[in-house]
């Protein structure tokens, strides 16, 4: 289909008539006037990002957000305030870390330890190897060769300048574009590659324990000093014996070049780490504004509270969590009367694959049939949830009427993903209509991944992702060192909680219950006639 078409094709699905009654605009008032002249939303992003800092799971610094977002909850006036937890695993920060090259010239380098490996036992000290190792298939090639060796595991490569501004908002046009129906897809087979690697991370310590190694480094995967540090050997019993390190891509291809000569480098690392085993549950917080007239249904927004320790975790996602309050507060402030419950959600290991969110999915909506593999049986739900057929409801599955994500940075709201939901996006569009010149206008009918609402799509459960300006969130603050609170916007944030709100208030009020996706059953093969290819 050309673009074209499929614009039309689209546009056509969005005028389809639908039963949608009108947007209460003088409470839309009300939450404008909230939003924008009481915010609070970059002070509560501050005490995220400035005053806790990056909030790994299950380390001290989330346990303390998990602390104070409750009671933040509490002091709005909210309603049945908890901590619902899940079995994560280990905790883990950083209390100090260094790298040095002393030789042929005394430099400090760029550096940060790997999420979940273990401290070096004070400053090791050797020379380096570049031995790249991305495959067990690998292992044959370095064998023999690393014993006393600090190994650099990653293709140096040749480096990359950019081609495109790091800070862009959304054009008319490329927002134009996104306007295209985009069909939901419930088709394992990704997630089963993925199940191939899985222990990768841990047979690849193995082996250089067993070699000798001193400890391994690895590539920064964006140029300009930047440093991310994760990593997901986070589950009791999956700890590496070695510790591991990232360096920044030009530190790391500087020393790859000079162990190419006749001055290879020597290379001093220090890394202090601790694990925190007191709770092995990670908790996401919940708390609701009570409805007054539709029984046990809610609406729900949600942002994960979690992040990497690089840096603060601002654009990713205190902004999103700070939007998420910010709407609790409005709405309380406002003292709203809701036909449904409200429900605000901040979920935890999102960043270890949105396991906070999809623990509630699996309690409280819908879970799927164990696995007949035994050699998936005991892998984690994430890695199989895809795979496993039929899908189950629970009770409460038709309870949730509609689920409300932000996790996409300190970028305006300009739109929301129907995820394919051709009946909810005209209704979408009359929801946005009052914010038009705040420029939020477009329901696209992509559906969207990555993040919080995922698992519920997948069980037929009405979970959407807002559409916001991308400002440099994947450029250079995604996950990095830099994703520090002055990379916030506090007028787009206070835009986004404002819309946010009011979606929660027509969702929570309207007559019926959003309308919802076929629960999904097993699906067919795109093509029966297409013969199968050699691995």
């Amino acid at each position: 289909m050309s673009r074209l078409l499929a614009f039309v094709s689209a546009a056509a699905l969005l005028a389809t008539p639908v039963a949608a009654q009108s947007v209460d605009r003088v409470a839309v008032n009300g939450i404008i006037d909230q939003g924008l002249n009481h915010s609070q939303v970059m002070q509560t992003a501050a005490y995220l990002t400035d005053r806790i800092g990056g909030r790994m799971t299950n380390s001290p610094q989330m346990r303390e957000a998990e602390r104070w977002a409750q009671q933040q909850f509490r002091d709005y006036g909210l309603s049945d305030v908890r901590a619902e937890g899940f079995e994560f695993g280990r905790g883990w920060s950083i209390v100090r870390s260094s790298a040095r090259m002393t030789a042929p010239r005394p430099l400090d380098l760029r550096a940060i330890p790997v999420a979940w490996t273990p401290s070096t036992n004070g400053v090791i000290s050797g020379g380096v190897i570049v031995a790249p190792i991305s495959k067990v298939e690998d292992f044959d090639k370095w064998r023999g060769k690393l014993s006393g060796k600090i190994v650099m595991l990653s293709q140096p490569g040749t480096g990359s300048e950019p081609t495109e501004p790091a800070f862009r908002r959304w054009t008319s046009a490329e927002l134009a574009e996104r306007n295209t129906y985009n069909q939901p897809q419930h088709s394992p087979a990704a997630i089963e590659r993925s199940l191939k690697t899985v222990n990768f991370a841990n047979q690849l310590d193995a082996f250089l324990a067993e070699q000798g190694a001193l400890a391994w480094v690895r590539i920064s995967q964006r140029d300009g000093g930047l440093l991310h540090g994760t990593g997901y050997t986070y589950q009791v019993g999956a700890t590496p014996k070695l510790a591991g390190m990232e360096l920044a891509a030009e530190d790391y291809r500087r020393l790859a070049r000079l162990a190419l000569t006749d001055a290879p480098p020597t290379l001093e690392l220090m890394s202090e780490v601790r694990f925190h085993d007191e709770d092995v549950n990670a908790y996401n917080i919940l708390a609701d504004i009570p409805g007054t007239a539709r029984g046990t249904e809610y609406v729900m927004a949600g942002a994960h509270l979690d992040s990497w320790v690089a840096s603060d975790g601002a654009v990713d996602n205190a902004a999103g969590s700070a939007v998420v309050m910010e709407a609790a507060r409005i709405l309380k402030a406002l003292n709203v009367k809701p036909k449904r419950t409200i429900r605000f959600a901040l979920w935890n290991g999102e960043e270890q694959g949105i396991l906070g969110s999809l623990a509630y999915v699996d309690r409280h909506l819908a879970t799927r049939a164990a696995s007949n593999d035994p050699a998936l049986a005991g892998l984690p739900d994430n890695r199989t949830w895809r795979s496993r057929w039929p899908i189950e409801p629970r009770a409460g599955y038709r309870d949730l009427v509609a689920y409300f994500n932000l996790d996409n940075g300190s970028g305006k709201i300009r739109g929301i993903n129907a995820e394919g939901n051709v009946a909810a996006a005209p209704i979408f569009q009359e929801w946005l209509a009052p914010f038009a010149s705040m420029g939020a206008t477009t329901v696209s009918l992509r559906n969207s991944g990555g993040t919080d609402h995922v698992y519920m799509q997948t069980v037929g459960v009405p979970g959407y992702q807002f559409i916001q300006d991308p400002l440099d969130y994947s450029s250079r603050l995604h996950h990095t060192s830099i994703d520090s609170y002055d990379h916030l916007k506090a007028d787009d944030l206070r835009q986004a909680a404002v819309i946010l709100a009011s979606f929660l208030l027509n969702a929570a009020n309207r007559d019926e219950p959003l309308p919802r996706m076929p629960l999904p059953t097993q699906p067919t093969p795109s093509d029966p006639f297409e013969y199968p290819t050699a691995d």
